[in-house]
């Protein structure tokens, strides 16, 4: 009889337990955007305010479900959508050709313009893309806004500048770093609010649609949230939700109006031409893009491996001052580069880069590859002194005693005897070195550097897929690695210090 309870009990537990998991919505987003998106709320940071958050409770309440939320960083948000990382996903997420193509997309729930936001005092002088000829030009990567920019490039000869946030485009605007800000009206509204001395041009450089999206086999689930969406527009639902976050305005009346008289075929956006896409052209092939985009992952690739030679060789520099200095210095010098090499080593790469750019901007405007530059210079020292101490305190004491008998003085025994024999001790570790610098080069995209690790994250999130922009992004970085490692190795043989 016991046996037979604790059987009853445990098939009991297994049948309640897929039950309890359909309880649960599963949405992503991402709240470091902030509101009105997302964000964490200031009164209580443990819970979700925005509006897309009251969406995704508006869905999970229709579906009988609890809404539990996952972040995951926007440029992801497609990647994750599809390894099912999440069931819905809402974030301000543009409906774009390649992502209707890749995912399962919601009906749009709200209508966007692209805006142009200047300084207060450059209003009249900056009225359009074709104004800010050789201008630098800032907006959130892998967005319809992107797109515009790259076309701006060629056409009206501005510079695009690629963040992954929507917050510092516009603090660098007020800076001077950049003179333009191209993003949704939503996002520039909140910058005006946020920023004094800001002027946001009211004309649409474009327009778009904010979608939800899930997994491209999860087209039952889709449909569910399109009758929820349409339900919501015909009931004020979703108008109340707007209104609440003043981010309502006529142009959504307009689209509610298209999509609830809109024959309700599943997997459409709604009437073609006017909705999802707006009458987008066709997409071009993967073969094609990827044929577009090969010369920008050239150019970024070509950024990544200056940035890092020049990087690398500011470490070496100043690691050689950091070492001898540890070796020969006195007491207080020793002290304080010690505090430096542990400061760089026990905090990260990505805080330095932050203090240097963004810290320092109140007092010295470094621009973006200078700050990379010095950031990881600045931080690969530290770890190149420790391979470079090590290696000088690892020459034998007899051959410095001898050396100091010959007449030597201290500097003539460290470049004649001491040097050139850390010199090969050191060479491993640092090309080990170098190949990491040139992987941590990825960093400095948070700095608007576009180097090959982010121009090939906008070239995925382009297409809807990472497989074969991250299997080239592999080759170019192999094409630079190995042939470092293949030199390195080269050298060591011919400089190898004899065993017998």
């Amino acid at each position: 009889m016991r046996t037979r309870l604790y059987l009853l009990v445990l098939l009991a537990l297994a049948a309640a337990a897929p039950l309890g998991a359909q309880q649960i919505l599963r949405w992503g987003g991402d709240a470091e955007g902030g509101a009105p998106f997302v964000e964490a709320d200031p009164r209580d940071p443990s819970k979700l305010v925005g509006f897309d958050v009251e969406i995704a409770e508006l869905i999970a309440s229709k579906l009988g479900r609890t809404p539990q939320f996952l972040q995951v960083q926007f440029t992801s948000l497609d990647q994750s959508a599809k390894r099912g990382d999440f069931e819905i996903g809402l974030s301000g997420i543009e409906d774009i050709p390649a992502r209707r193509q890749s995912l399962a997309a919601s009906i749009p729930y709200y209508e966007f313009r692209e805006v142009l936001t200047v300084r207060d005092g450059d209003r009249g002088r900056y009225r359009s893309l074709a104004d800010l000829k050789g201008r630098r030009v800032a907006t959130l990567g892998g967005t319809m806004a992107y797109d515009l920019l790259l076309d701006a490039e060629r056409t009206h000869g501005i510079t695009a500048v690629s963040y992954d946030d929507d917050v510092h485009p516009y603090s660098d605007l007020v800076l001077g770093r950049v003179d333009g800000v191209v993003l949704d009206n939503v996002l520039a509204d909140r910058a005006m609010r946020r920023n004094t001395g800001l002027f946001t041009h009211p004309g649409a450089l474009a327009v778009g649609h904010y979608i939800v999206i899930t997994a491209p086999e999860n087209t039952a689930l889709r449909d569910h949230v399109d009758r929820i969406l349409r339900d919501a527009m015909k009931d004020g639902t979703l108008e109340a939700i707007f209104k609440k976050w003043n981010v309502w305005n006529e142009d959504q009346s307009e689209l509610y109006a298209r999509l609830v008289n809109a024959p309700s075929t599943p997997g459409t956006p709604g009437t073609p031409g006017t909705l999802g896409t707006l009458g987008t052209p066709s997409t071009p092939g993967t073969g094609e893009k990827v044929r577009s985009y090969l010369p920008s992952l050239f150019r970024a690739a070509l950024i990544t491996l200056v940035l890092s030679f020049a990087a690398m060789a500011l470490a070496v520099a100043l690691g050689v001052l950091i070492a001898t200095g540890r070796v020969y210095g006195d007491r207080f010098s020793r002290s304080l580069l010690t505090i430096y090499v542990e400061v760089m080593r026990g905090t990260p790469v990505l805080l330095q880069l932050f203090v240097i750019y963004y810290g320092l901007a109140s007092m010295i405007r470094l621009p973006a590859f200078i700050a990379a530059l010095l950031g990881l210079g600045l931080n690969y020292a530290a770890y190149e002194s420790e391979i470079y101490r090590s290696a000088l305190e690892a020459v034998p004491r007899g051959q410095l005693d001898a050396a100091r008998i010959l007449g030597f003085t201290r500097m003539q025994t460290l470049r004649l005897v001491r040097a050139p024999q850390a010199f090969r001790l050191a060479l491993a570790p640092m090309t080990n070195d170098f190949v990491a610098l040139l992987k941590d080069s990825s960093l400095v995209s948070m700095l608007t550097v576009v180097e090959l690790t982010k121009q090939t994250q906008i070239f995925a999130t382009n297409i809807g897929s990472w497989v074969i922009p991250g299997l080239l992004c592999a080759l170019l970085y192999l094409a630079m690695s190995l042939p470092l490692g293949y030199l390195a190795r080269r050298l060591e043989e011919r400089w190898r210090m004899p065993t017998v």
